[in-house]
């Protein structure tokens, strides 16, 4: 199978500035932050480096650490993607309460749906993908088991000016929803899901990628059919290949026709060009 690099370029609110020596410097709006990186094993452009803040952490990449701000840098600032309005935070797990480099993905999915297509968004954290899919007349079910994120995804969705919107906000482990969703009988024209390494449902339920994968996108593809536009799979964080999680996508999904495509997101740096690899994908594309 080839494999393709998804690549985020700038935008007004978001870009890669420098990187290198295992950190990256990166503009949220007008503020600027320095994040570790290990995969940043170059020298960088600029000897150093002006920002308002930056995260030094432990080794761990799910957390530790914390961040180190000037007195300058509010609690959240408003952010934009496109047509879709939302706030970013110095968060305690060292990102910035959205993932930037999904943005070639949002546009991809949002390529494909239609007015009242329904899609679901598992681990959806603070529900950017779920509005940049919204915007665009989709019926989104909204999954994730942090009640502050998606309490903060109900906020973007009111600064957004899409309080309005058709999206269910469900507080709830992904597996379980999921498998209800299969036993309900439902269809979805698309499923996004970004799980984490490790992580914890709302009543204590343990999620580890690795056991937790395979059945999971089976349970998504009993909720897809022949009609269906998309199954968006990323992964970040952990020793797995893109052909990997390619292939399992290629056996659910086989049944259905279409074809799988994956790779590498990477964004691209501002001041040379190069790519900052970043999370690892698969997707598969239904016959439209």
């Amino acid at each position: 199978m080839k494999l393709d690099t998804l690549i985020t370029e700038p935008w007004a609110d978001y870009g890669l500035v420098d990187s290198g020596h295992g950190r990256k410097l990166e503009r949220y709006g007008r503020f600027s932050f320095v994040r570790p990186e290990p995969q940043a094993m170059w020298a960088p452009a600029a000897p150093t480096w002006k920002h308002d803040g930056e995260f030094l952490g432990a080794s761990d990449e799910e957390g530790g650490g914390r961040w180190h701000l000037n007195g300058n840098v509010p609690r959240d600032w408003p952010l934009g993607w496109q047509d879709v309005k939302f706030h970013a935070a110095n968060t305690p797990f060292r990102h910035l309460q959205f993932f930037p480099d999904m943005a070639p993905q949002w546009a991809w999915m949002r390529d494909r749906i239609a007015a009242d297509d329904e899609v679901m968004n598992l681990f959806g954290y603070t529900g950017v993908g779920s509005l940049a899919l919204a915007a665009k007349g989709a019926k989104v079910t909204h999954v994730d088991a942090s009640r502050k994120s998606v309490e903060q995804g109900k906020a973007n969705a009111a600064f957004s000016g899409m309080a309005d919107k058709p999206i269910r906000w469900m507080i709830d482990d992904a597996t379980k929803f999921t498998a209800r969703e299969v036993r309900r009988g439902r269809r979805y024209a698309g499923i996004m899901l970004d799980p984490p390494k490790f992580g914890r449902g709302p009543t204590g339920e343990t999620w580890r990628l690795e056991e937790g994968l395979p059945g999971l996108i089976e349970d998504c593809v009993r909720l897809l059919d022949r009609r269906s536009k998309f199954l968006v799979l990323t992964v970040y964080a952990v020793r797995m290949s893109a052909l990997a999680i390619a292939e399992l996508l290629r056996q659910a999904t086989a049944d259905l026709g279409g074809t799988v495509e994956a790779g590498e997101m990477a964004v691209r740096e501002e001041a040379r060009g190069l790519l900052l690899p970043t999370a690892i994908f698969a997707r598969w594309s239904g016959g439209q």
